[in-house]
């Protein structure tokens, strides 16, 4: 086991900074459960990290700081069976590459690859769907560090209910080393991007999330424009994105010059609305036709900060209505669009579409911009709605909020304390979002 110097860690967004007192970095379940028996005897709290795109402080902590960088690798793939078991530090990007060069592919996708595998699940990472849930949905096993440093496998058939809890057990149960992902052939998704006004998709939602596979949006506030993509499979012939006109849309458009228009905001406020209002007219229609993770995800050079409220689907046209009223009556200026995608209801206890049908609405604000009491405004809107934050991303609430937004948040915290009585994964977030 690697033992790293303690130094300051810093997630993305740079809103969230620790300083442990150990760090490591175990390359097996034996040398991780080694370390979290020793943290626990020397009154250490523990926390594994991955790569810190968590906008909250989940994973910070002043004791023990469990780092990725050897529990990496592809354990095990099982055509016959449709699975793949990765160790939990692994990437996205390393996972989905890996499965590509087999022919395989995950059901669905968040849209960046840079998250671990345990990463992701854990806090909730989901793309949009119709039909296919979010990346904890698609785990079919998991192996888990408890904190008397047992190793537990967990499955539907071998520990159910710690398997129910775990897929996305916020790192308050264990420490996850292994997951078995369900996988599948891979496939073509054929993309149409197409620009649309904020009337028409919030007329046509239903109808738009209904007849696509995947659906999700963007409104760009103060206008009337969004830009829809639609995904759905496709008998190919593949027609990915040219390298010239990708390059010009993913990174000059969409990383360089919105990098400089956001920080044009960040300094001249003022200048926002008008901006948007060009930027957004200027948007043109595109289609093409690849395969999976190079349709569901894409480049996030521009680093800000986020805020997402998971809402029943019946509830999203009217919250986002809400928010369109309460930006123009205000004096908020907001440079980045407010995304919007869904997701079918799933049986994971914490899962932000346990037991509902959702949509998805995301607040965003670039780094460095005051974005407190718009964050703010908007949670009282999504609230009002039953909302339930995403686990990773920036939010008030609390454990007195989410027992009654969560059916089986009672069942988790039992869990809790039957796994962890002693707290040994706690932390302050954790405190505040699942109580003592």
């Amino acid at each position: 086991m690697t033992v790293k110097s303690s130094s300051t860690w810093r997630n993305w967004a740079g809103n969230v900074a620790a300083r442990p007192a150990r760090v490591v970095a175990p390359s097996s379940a034996a040398e991780l459960a080694a370390a979290v028996k020793s943290a626990a005897g020397a009154g250490l709290r523990v926390k594994a990290v991955g790569t810190g795109h968590s906008f909250t402080a989940a994973a910070a902590t002043d004791g023990l700081s469990i780092r990725p960088d050897r529990l990496v690798g592809i354990h095990a793939i099982d055509r016959a069976a449709g699975t793949v078991t990765v160790a939990s530090g692994t990437p996205l990007r390393r996972l989905n590459q890996t499965l590509a060069a087999h022919g395989l592919s995950l059901t669905n996708m968040g849209d960046i690859m840079e998250q671990t595998v345990a990463g992701a699940t854990s806090t909730g990472t989901h793309g949009t769907g119709r039909d296919s849930g979010s990346t904890a949905a698609q785990i079919q096993g998991l192996e888990l560090v408890t904190a008397d440093g047992s190793v537990l496998n967990c499955s539907r058939e071998e520990n159910p209910e710690i398997f129910a809890a775990a897929r996305l057990g916020l790192g308050a149960l264990g420490v996850i080393t292994a997951i078995t992902f369900a996988v599948e052939p891979e496939f073509l998704l054929t993309a149409r991007e197409e620009p649309m006004s904020f009337d028409r998709v919030t007329a046509d939602f239903d109808q738009l999330v209904a007849e696509n596979e995947h659906f999700e949006f963007y409104w760009f506030p103060h206008t009337g424009n969004c830009n829809t993509k639609r995904n759905n499979r496709s008998a190919g012939p593949a027609a990915p994105v040219g390298r010239v006109s990708g390059w010009i849309e993913d990174e000059l458009m969409s990383n360089g010059l919105f990098q400089t228009v956001c920080a044009l905001g960040r300094a001249a406020p003022a200048t926002i609305p008008g901006i948007a209002k060009v930027s957004s007219r200027a948007l043109s229609a595109r289609t093409y036709t690849d395969i999976p993770y190079k349709v569901f995800t894409s480049p996030r050079r521009v680093r800000f900060l986020e805020m997402e409220y998971a809402l029943p689907r019946a509830a999203a046209v009217e919250a986002l209505r809400e928010l369109k009223s309460m930006v123009e009556r205000s004096a908020f200026r907001v440079s980045f669009p407010v995304e919007v995608r869904t997701a079918p209801a799933d049986d994971v206890c914490l899962s932000t579409a346990s037991g509902r049908d959702t949509a998805y609405i995301a607040v965003h604000m670039y780094r460095g911009t005051p974005h407190e009491a718009y964050f703010s405004a908007a949670e009282q809107i999504m609230t009002a709605h039953g909302g339930r934050p995403h686990w990773g991303k920036l939010h008030s609430r609390d454990a007195d909020y989410l027992a009654g937004v969560y059916p089986r948040f009672g069942e988790f915290t039992a869990l809790r304390d039957r796994l962890d009585p002693q707290r040994l994964f706690a932390n302050d977030y954790l405190r505040r979002v699942l109580g003592d």
